[in-house]
């Protein structure tokens, strides 16, 4: 495990955005896991885990090690009646993980193409588009906890699951690296096509995981800025879980106010309506902004630092507040 000093993070964060770790090393083996910690044990810094830094924002450089978890491996370790069980190591690419699943006509994971980032991230916010969660394919994932260097096996029920939220990312966060997933998929899948958009698109064609996966792309490529051009997290704030008599009182107002019951009686409405009823879409502070084509993408056009994406963040985050009387809260970590 190579150690160096004061090294960058902006190739390393999909802001783009120019940061320093005080340390900064890449994780290629389990192995290589086991020195990392005996490390952080003997200085006692704190420790910040990256995969592909898809759902992060820096706002100052960082004080402590940084570690890049490059660990790769996508194995079928078994199947039933039912499923078939595929497990993937936490620093493959998570779409060409679902890309690999597509291509050998597993389904499970179609819906969650070109989401940016790693396998080892998703389980944490619970990665979700278009009708799926991470959370409806998931059988387990196995996982280091950081004090003690044991590796636990965690079901799915004991993830923890919310929306855009998971058990390592409230409860424990800080506490484990996720070293694996397993997936299961489906023999007899039940497609999930009636999203927005996903079934004008596939009129005509055959349907299967690849179909459906290509169609995704197609609508994700249309309204998303690639992060590869245009540093950006995707969606930046969450949609918002309102109390069903709040939803009531704003849909008499806003008669164009979207609204998806959930189990728990509340309903979901569209973070990008209520940005783009105060006037941000395409907004720019500097090079900070929102991104032309989708209200819930900030963007980094060129040399924004953290702060000034955060600044416009909070911004958005008041003028919903004032107009609408709902809080965004947003989806990246902040790193102060």
């Amino acid at each position: 495990m190579k150690i160096q000093n004061n090294h960058s993070l902006k190739k390393y964060n999909s802001f783009a955005v120019e940061a320093k770790s005080r340390y900064f090393c890449q994780i290629e083996s389990n192995d290589q896991i086991d020195a990392l910690l005996e490390w952080q044990q003997q200085f006692d810094l704190p420790l910040l885990l990256l995969g592909g830094g898809s759902n992060i924002l820096f706002l100052n450089d960082y004080q402590g090690m940084t570690a890049i978890i490059n660990t790769k491996g996508i194995t079928i370790v078994g199947e039933d009646s039912d499923y078939t069980y595929i497990r993937a190591n936490a620093g493959e690419n998570w779409h060409q993980f679902v890309r690999w699943t597509v291509e050998r006509s597993y389904a499970g994971l179609e819906n969650l193409s070109l989401i940016p980032g790693t396998v080892g991230a998703a389980p944490m916010q619970n990665i979700g588009a278009y009708g799926v969660e991470l959370a409806d394919i998931l059988y387990e994932l196995e996982a280091i906890e950081l004090a003690t260097g044991q590796c636990k096996t965690f079901t799915q029920q004991e993830c923890l699951f919310n929306y855009r939220d998971s058990l390592f990312k409230s409860s424990a966060f800080g506490q484990y690296l996720i070293q694996s997933i397993t997936i299961k998929s489906p023999k007899k899948p039940q497609w999930n096509i009636n999203y927005a958009g996903v079934k004008g698109s596939l009129e005509g064609k055959t349907i299967n995981a690849e179909t459906i996966s290509n169609s995704i792309i197609g609508l994700r490529q249309s309204k998303l800025p690639d992060p590869a051009l245009i540093g950006n997290a995707g969606s930046f704030f969450k949609n918002p879980l309102l109390r069903k008599s709040k939803w009531q009182a704003l849909k008499q107002l806003y008669p164009d106010l979207s609204g998806y019951p959930q189990a728990d009686g509340s309903i979901k409405t569209s973070a990008a309506w209520l940005i783009d009823q105060c006037g941000w879409k395409g907004k720019r502070q500097g090079d900070a902004g929102v991104y032309k084509k989708h209200a819930l993408v900030l963007v980094n056009y060129g040399s924004a630092s953290g702060k000034d994406i955060g600044r416009i963040a909070s911004d958005i985050v008041k003028s919903v507040s004032d107009k609408f009387g709902i809080v965004l809260e947003a989806e990246p970590r902040m790193i102060a």
